[in-house]
């Protein structure tokens, strides 16, 4: 089985969100050292430590947020938030501008996948997702049969 999903543009707020996600997702460790820069008050009595472990973690929240913000930019990137289409089965997802240009992408470069109520987002590398909105497909099946292709390749969890 094939599903075709309808010509859609990938929105930028919705891309930044999901990679936002992403990235606390798999790096969650970062607020520990925060909690632990934190502790350090009780060692050496100072508001200090509260101030400057809050520096570090907004600072870090505002490296990435810039990250996908930047790639939303990048003319290289520009390919991402145009309108295409997906034709996605359990070999590879075809990614295609037109009737007669397309890229295909073999499921062994998704790293990660994950089914919100609105979207599927799989996950290539940290900075780089595609996002599904779950209005482009035709049918529930058509979810279904791509949830059950993600669940055998090992990228959800059931």
């Amino acid at each position: 089985m094939i599903v075709k999903t309808k010509k859609y543009a990938l929105d930028k707020k919705a891309y930044m969100r999901a990679g936002l996600k992403n990235v606390f997702k798999d790096q969650w460790w970062v607020i520990l050292i925060a909690l632990a820069i934190s502790a350090m008050t009780f060692v050496v009595p100072s508001n200090w430590w509260w101030i400057g472990a809050l520096i570090a973690l907004t600072l870090y929240v505002l490296f990435w947020v810039i990250q996908f913000a930047g790639v939303t930019q990048l003319e290289q990137s520009k390919m991402l938030f145009e309108k295409l289409s997906y034709e996605i089965d359990s070999r590879q997802i075809l990614i295609k501008l037109n009737s007669k240009q397309g890229m295909p992408m073999k499921w062994e470069q998704i790293k990660r996948a994950w089914i919100d109520k609105n979207q599927i987002v799989l996950v290539v590398n940290k900075a780089q997702l595609m996002l599904f909105p779950l209005n482009v497909f035709k049918t529930q099946n058509e979810i279904k049969f791509i949830e059950t292709i993600l669940k055998r390749k090992g990228l959800i969890k059931e």
